[in-house]
């Protein structure tokens, strides 16, 4: 599992010098297997309604390390699952939420291994730090499926200035921070977010390299 950056011309650079490990973390509670395609998951399906949050798109890049280089993954399929701004997770019916699918979807990547998602900044529920989740799914050199599951985090300083606007205020400040979460702290530093303005809402870019050949990685989670 690494990282990968690209040469100015858009080779794929020496794996050795420019790929950066990633850890999996745990799937957790709340993955729950929609199948909803779509790149915008601010939405309710059932309505059409957006949920309350600052908007947030990931441009993500998923490549594989293949031949000491690491090239683009095509035809991959990134999931991503959140909290909305309150803390809640949708089609949970522990949380009341049976049905709804928002703040849920995936999507496939391109030839450039590139995959899109508009998103919201996270909510936080207690005993977690603000993060995203995120599953990507292909097939292993093996011929078998391939599942890489992690999640997504932000600063502490970027966290707390935005849980101090609408509508995050209204839950006040999160009560788990990174260095205080459990999750976090087995190599969540890798997996950091650095959103950039962009109008009014934020962007982000994050490139995930997959080692399709590292068969403990790729066992479903």
């Amino acid at each position: 599992m690494a990282s990968a950056t690209t040469s100015a011309g858009g080779a794929p650079e020496v794996c050795a010098l420019d790929c950066v490990v990633k850890p999996e973390q745990m799937e957790g509670p709340y993955f729950v297997d929609e199948r909803l395609n779509r790149s915008d998951i601010r939405t309710e399906p059932s309505t059409g309604q957006l949920v309350p949050g600052t908007a947030l798109t990931i441009n993500f890049t998923v490549q594989q390390i293949r031949q000491q280089q690491c090239t683009p993954l095509p035809n991959a399929m990134v999931d991503l699952w959140q909290c909305d701004a309150f803390g809640l997770y949708s089609d949970i019916p522990s949380q009341g939420s049976s049905g709804r699918r928002f703040l849920r979807g995936y999507q496939n990547t391109d030839q450039a291994g590139a995959a899109r998602f508009i998103t919201i900044l996270p909510g936080w529920y207690s005993g977690r730090t603000l993060h995203i989740h995120i599953k990507i799914r292909t097939v292993g050199t093996n011929g078998r499926p391939y599942e890489f599951t992690s999640q997504l985090y932000f600063t502490p300083e970027f966290g707390a200035a935005y849980l101090r606007t609408e509508p995050y205020r209204r839950r006040g400040p999160a009560d788990t921070t990174n260095s205080r979460d459990s999750i976090y702290r087995n190599g969540g530093a890798q997996m950091l977010l650095r959103p950039q303005q962009a109008g009014t809402g934020y962007t982000a870019d994050f490139a995930i390299g997959l080692d399709l050949s590292n068969t403990q990685v790729g066992r479903p989670d």
